[in-house]
């Protein structure tokens, strides 16, 4: 019979790690007596992150003295405590190998059912002092689970724990943890866990996404239930030289180049919004610039368009307006990128501003040159008609659309704009407008402009009832770190490392605009991004989540520890890899 061996709690507190402030709730300590357990949570117990943890699916942590006598022997240790890995229940008995998702037990007066594996993060290194735990625990197959509460009670260290009903498919968590994070994922399998009622939403996602991303007979590139926005493999590695067949302005401010292979061999079609990035030299003595450029044009192998904003004091932007002609040869990426158009047959809103009109120009003529049935809205804000580029293109491509839809707005109209005829309302856009004039909420979302402009339309479009994942944004420039648990964080602008200047291989964060070079003092390109304040994601820091997977561009990497899975073909995983030559990065 299974006992409970130890009930732990512990409300959250600061941490001192690396130079930061993490918040976390992973130190627990045994509770004496009987102690309340609640659909949420255990009297005396929280989470720091309730993002990533806790939870009506998360609401109790359970943790093994089989798996305390495993890291005992591997890690040559002893004099571990209960609740040493942060879990809520310490258990004689239960497990992972023979405990099923969807399995139902009475402890004390309390019932139970098993929802999912543990997901680790970085915090279990912090608490184990092992930077490495987090691979450690998924790898072995002793990860712990979760339970959900389905009636509250009190439980107590020595109770019983027994089993009231089997979980359907009798699925260890064992094998549903491996199914997920190691390579394999049986398409069989998959099927017969989403099958289980009982598993949580978020392994229920992770599982979808492999499957509809598993190709039969064809090998899956990356890990799509770790990380979903995976595109297909880019055309080239590193930057080819391709040449400015044409040049024209599109607004006041906006250019556009039309580019053609320079050898002659066709290009990679891309998807549409997809970007590729130039390597600038404008001064032989100076280290080459990096940019980011959205394709605007139709998705083609022979010729691809991009468009670029001419900012007053825009170092790169200026160069490309004033001194590239016709002719010129320039070094450009492959392209890449995931704010891409989804195929389907429900309506689509392509909603920008500014500049951010450029990746929607290109699904706009997707959508055009097939004559998709779709119902689609174009929906865009600028400042004036001088302002506002792709003016006569995106009407005319709208009239190849049975049922294309248009409305513009101007922030601050001249004279000579006409409403009516050059646009249909002053002011700007917002989710009240489009409630206003009827776009369909059941509708895909694709928005690009300035990051004020991304901000409340993606807040009203939620608050609207929109579906999170019907709302598809770009982001020019850095993105937003992610990096949970972390207090009271400042973001500077990115920059060098602090120092003399490195002899190791060049790194360039190419959305970043930084290029600096490796290191010793650096365990991974996510050290050194952190060191240059350049914005980043992860969580488990040990090749685990795929939380860090960004693009890579140009170059390559070996890694340290070995991810349990790789990333997607032209990718990398930040958190642990290390550069073997010069490095372009997404970031």
């Amino acid at each position: 019979m299974a006992r409970l061996v130890s009930v732990n709690v512990g409300l959250p507190r600061d941490i001192a790690w690396r130079g930061r402030t993490v918040h976390t709730g992973i130190w627990k300590q045994p509770a004496p007596g009987r102690c309340r357990v609640r659909r949420l949570n255990i009297d005396g117990d929280g989470q720091g992150d309730t993002a990533g943890h806790g939870g009506e699916q998360r609401a109790v942590f359970v943790y093994q003295m089989d798996a305390y006598r495993y890291w005992e022997t591997r890690l040559g240790r002893s004099h571990f405590t209960y609740g040493q890995f942060g879990e809520n229940f310490t258990v004689d008995g239960l497990s992972d190998d023979d405990v099923c998702i969807g399995d139902r037990y009475r402890i004390g007066s309390a019932l139970f059912e098993v929802t999912q594996p543990r997901v680790t993060c970085y915090r279990v290194g912090i608490r184990m002092d092992e930077p490495r735990m987090a691979a450690l625990l998924t790898s072995s197959g002793k990860p712990g689970f979760y339970f959900r509460v389905l009636e509250e009670g009190e439980v107590g260290a020595g109770d019983e724990i027994v089993k009231t009903a089997d979980g359907p498919e009798r699925m260890a968590v064992a094998a549903v943890n491996a199914l997920l994070y190691l390579p394999g994922h049986a398409a069989v399998e998959l099927e017969r866990a989403l099958r289980i009622p009982a598993l949580s939403p978020g392994w229920r996602g992770s599982f979808l996404a492999l499957v509809q991303h598993g190709q039969p007979g064809q090998p899956m590139s990356g890990n799509p239930g770790l990380a979903p926005e995976v595109s297909p493999p880019p055309g080239w590695t590193g930057f080819r030289r391709l040449r400015v067949a044409g040049k024209r302005r599109e607004s006041r401010s906006v250019v556009s180049l039309d580019l053609e292979p320079a050898d002659g061999h066709p290009l990679v079609a891309p998807l549409p919004g997809q970007f590729v990035v130039l390597r600038l030299q404008p001064e032989s003595s100076q280290e080459p610039m990096l940019r980011s450029y959205s394709l605007s044009g139709v998705p083609a192998t022979t010729r691809y368009r991009l468009s670029v904003k001419v900012e007053p004091h825009g170092v790169a932007g200026t160069y490309l307006d004033a001194h590239i002609k016709e002719g010129d040869v320039l070094e450009v990426s492959a392209p890449r990128g995931n704010f891409t158009l989804r195929r389907g047959t429900g309506p689509v809103v392509l909603l920008s501003a500014g500049i951010g009109a450029t990746p929607v120009m290109a699904m706009l003529h997707a959508l055009a040159q097939e004559s998709s049935p779709r119902e689609v809205w174009w929906l865009f804000g600028a400042r004036n008609g001088l302002e506002h580029p792709f003016a006569r293109e995106s009407q005319d491509l709208l009239k190849d659309l049975p049922h294309g839809r248009r409305y513009l707005q101007y922030s601050r109209p001249r004279a000579d704009d006409r409403q009516g005829r050059d646009f249909d309302a002053p002011g700007r856009i917002t989710a009240k407008v489009l409630r206003t004039i009827g776009v369909p909420r059941e509708a895909d979302f694709y928005l690009c402009g300035p990051s004020t402009f991304l901000d409340d339309l993606t807040t009203g479009l939620a608050s609207c009832g929109i579906a999170r994942g019907h709302i598809h944004t770009e982001i020019f420039g850095p993105g937003r770190s992610s990096t949970p648990g972390i207090s009271g964080e400042s973001h500077p602008s990115p920059h060098r490392p602090p120092g003399s200047p490195r002899p190791g291989p060049r790194v360039t964060f190419a959305r970043s605009g930084v290029t600096t070079g490796w290191g010793t003092g650096f365990d991974s390109v996510l050290e050194l991004a952190e060191a240059c304040d350049v914005p980043v994601k992860w969580s488990c820091r040990t090749g685990v989540c795929h939380s860090c997977e960004s693009g890579l561009i140009a170059g390559a990497v070996g890694y340290d520890p070995m991810p349990l899975e790789p990333p997607a073909v032209g990718n990398l995983l930040t958190c642990c890899s290390r550069p073997q030559t010069d490095v372009v990065v997404d970031l």
